[in-house]
């Protein structure tokens, strides 16, 4: 039996976010409902408001969740009702190229639910990122959900992090930079993905790890977390403070978490010779970049995308999970504010002034039905 909830939905370019009711359908084979228990305030949700990612709407915002399984299709076996977890927009299929290959983090048709939610008239609804947690329940196929365990009831909006922004930085460190211990890093651009990129250093054992930031509030939180040294590019040359701090001859990954032509740029020269570049910063698609070729050739090294931080959520999650629950990954430190299911328009207000690592939406669990 469908069910009628209450949602964060933008119905037109560069409209506002508005709580509309929605049907939530019952599930199908490959399908899971989960009542959302908390869903992180992310830059890509707005993306979709301003018509940046498509002009499909309605959209059904919100994305980078904790829920709590209360319905499961048919054939469904990797979670139960009542399960506590992450979701994930990268449910692998199996089948494709990428996951033939065994490099399934590198999946080209992962799995959405079949079925749309919809408006109370029956208008389809597009899920960001095919989730649409700013909800207090939401249909996705099974394998966006990821299994948590042992984690107290007021970690979970730390730990939802996990489902997009925060993995996407820790990724683009330990995953696609392939960050080992005693290598420089530097990290331009220190909002949510960029302090997430300095704690995934960490993590990989990096024993310079520098952060750029053009705010100072920024680099202290990235310096408290984290970073061995600030950069603030309103007070020296940001590629040249770079090499000065790694015995004049640049880091040996620099990760670009901003996303534009200058950052870009700056990380391409701030680097070693045979040095990486990672960038994970989404980029505006109007933009351009123009380097050198002789350039390109003569530093050699890789340059790199970093999409969802190359993660495998099966794999990533959990040691993550872990990695929090031992003291090692200060997820909490992310959690800047609280918020209700009516307040994402003037979360994304804060965010865009640069107040919050993140705002994060808090629902009441619902009972399993």
């Amino acid at each position: 039996m469908s069910q009628t909830v209450n949602a964060v939905v933008v119905k037109e370019k560069n409209g506002p976010a508005v709580l509309e009711q929605i049907i939530v359908p019952d599930p199908i084979a490959g399908e899971v409902v989960v009542d959302i228990l908390t869903c992180g305030v992310c830059q890509t949700d707005q993306h979709y408001q301003q018509g940046e990612v498509g002009d499909n709407f309605p959209y059904l915002l919100g994305h980078e969740a904790t829920g709590r399984v209360s319905k499961i299709g048919e054939g469904v076996s990797n979670v139960k009702v009542g399960d506590t977890v992450i979701l994930n927009w990268r449910a692998v299929c199996g089948e494709c190229r990428a996951c033939r290959k065994g490099e399934p983090q590198y999946c080209f048709d992962t799995h959405n639910a079949s079925q749309k939610m919809t408006l109370t008239d029956g208008t389809e609804l597009e899920a960001a990122l095919g989730i649409g947690a700013f909800a207090e329940k939401t249909l996705v196929a099974a394998g966006q959900c990821t299994v948590i365990q042992d984690i107290p009831e007021e970690s979970n909006a730390a730990v939802g992090l996990l489902g997009c922004g925060i993995m996407a930085g820790i990724g683009a460190a330990i995953n696609t930079g392939e960050v080992q211990r005693g290598e420089s890093v530097a990290v331009i651009g220190v909002g949510g993905v960029g302090t997430a990129a300095v704690l995934g250093a960490k993590l990989a054992g990096a024993t310079t790890i520098i952060a750029v930031d053009l705010d100072e509030r920024k680099l202290a939180k990235a310096k408290e977390l984290g970073s061995t040294h600030t950069v603030n590019p309103k007070e020296s040359d940001a590629v040249e403070a770079i090499r000065a701090l790694t015995g004049g001859f640049g880091a040996d990954v620099v990760i670009d978490a901003v996303g534009r032509p200058e950052t870009y740029k700056q990380a391409f020269y701030a680097r070693d010779l045979a040095g990486r570049v990672v960038l994970v910063g989404v980029p505006d698609p109007s933009l351009t970049l123009e380097i050198p070729l002789a350039d390109v050739f003569g530093r050699g090294g890789s340059l790199k995308s970093s999409w969802y931080g190359d993660c495998l959520p099966s794999r990533d999650f959990p040691m993550l999970v872990s990695h929090y629950r031992a003291g090692n990954l200060d997820l909490d430190a992310f959690v800047t504010e609280r918020v209700g299911l009516d307040q994402v328009q003037e979360a994304f207000e804060t965010m865009n002034r640069g107040e919050v690592l993140r705002s994060v939406v808090e629902l009441q669990p619902s009972p399993t039905n």
